[in-house]
């Protein structure tokens, strides 16, 4: 036997909604995800049979879709996002040491969030900032030519004065 809390029950109600709402738009898997993720923060694991019986498909194939987009997210994020680009012009000017210093000074890994619930790390393919590699997306703010020192500088900024935008 199943327990269904609150917040699942919730949960289920807001996405049945999306679902309804949405479920005669062309390719409406992808627009029903984005506004789930939209309204909830993440998508919860307990939604994806709601989603599938709604759109008349196998939970395994929204989980496919869930877990081919890494926009997508499968559990709470922190309050602030930092994405750090992984395009090939990021990697050539020094992203991957910079990947490397981010997971260990925040000691996570990509798709994890810190114990204190405020930052979650994510890779990102591209953010259109080429010339200034590499570069971090924190909410709708992008920096360019970011190295460890600059890193750190952003993530102090952070926890002393947290932007909320995901």
């Amino acid at each position: 036997m199943s327990v269904v809390t609150g917040s699942q029950s919730k949960n289920a109600k807001v996405v049945e909604d999306i679902v309804s709402r949405l479920r005669e738009t062309p390719g409406a898997l992808l627009p029903i995800l984005h506004a789930v993720q939209n309204e909830l923060g993440y998508i919860p694991a307990e939604t994806l049979p709601v989603i599938a019986s709604g759109l008349n498909l196998s939970r395994a194939e929204v989980q496919g879709v869930l877990s081919f987009y890494q926009h997508f997210l499968s559990s709470p994020p922190g309050r602030n996002i930092i994405q750090i680009c992984r395009a090939e012009s990021c990697q050539a000017m020094g992203g991957r040491a910079l990947e490397a210093h981010a997971k260990k000074s925040l000691k996570i890994d990509f798709h994890q969030t810190t114990a204190d619930g405020e930052l979650t790390l994510l890779p990102v393919y591209c953010l259109g900032n080429c010339a200034c590699s590499p570069t971090v997306r924190v909410g709708y703010e992008i920096y360019g030519h970011v190295d460890a020192t600059m890193f750190d500088n952003i993530v102090e900024k952070l926890r002393a004065h947290p932007v909320e935008i995901k």
